[in-house]
């Protein structure tokens, strides 16, 4: 098995997620900018967590993406498996055919047995205690996103504007007029 960026992704969200959703709604943008991953692959994972009713979304101004059941509930295997993401060490992707023709290789039965390990172990850990394990390694957790806004404390400085000619031709204008 690997495991390929949609899940590591997937899981790494939902940590931040279950962190900061005390304080509300969380925007994919602060996610984003937290832990660096792409804005536009985020809406994809999260459209997937979504439709698995892992995270809920509120629109609007203050909205964001809520967890949709309590992080004692969701597992670690239920997010990998929610954004698509295979639990299978098989060559043959489980279906038993690995050399074809429903001919199963000498190891098949040791990467089945090793798919059964990983779905049980990833169902064992819930996303809480991804949560809790971060605010025991120090993680603090900012009350306001730290999403950096178009908006500016420093005062509006408005141009000045400069009577004067703009080319070459406006300044030849200026000498015919007199």
């Amino acid at each position: 098995m690997r495991l390929t960026t949609k899940g590591r992704f997937a899981v790494t969200a939902m940590i931040d997620l279950g962190l900061r959703q005390n304080s509300g709604p969380v925007t994919l943008a602060a996610i984003s900018q937290r832990q660096q991953i792409s804005l536009s692959y985020l809406e994809q994972l999260f459209g997937k967590l979504r439709r698995h009713e892992l995270v809920e979304s509120t629109r609007g101004p203050g909205g964001g993406y809520t967890l949709g059941r309590s992080p004692t509930e969701i597992t670690v295997a239920d997010i990998i498996l929610s954004v698509d993401e295979p639990i299978d060490a098989t060559q043959c992707g489980g279906k038993e055919n690995c050399l074809g023709e429903g001919t199963r290789c000498m190891t098949h039965d040791l990467w089945a047995s090793l798919n059964v390990r990983m779905v049980e172990f990833l169902d064992s850990v819930s996303l809480q205690k991804l949560v809790d394990d971060q605010l025991a390694k120090g993680l603090q957790v900012e009350d306001k996103p730290t999403l950096k806004r178009a908006i500016s404390s420093l005062p509006v400085v408005k141009p000045v504007r400069i009577n004067a000619p703009n080319s070459v031709f406006a300044l030849g204008n200026v000498f015919n007029k007199t």
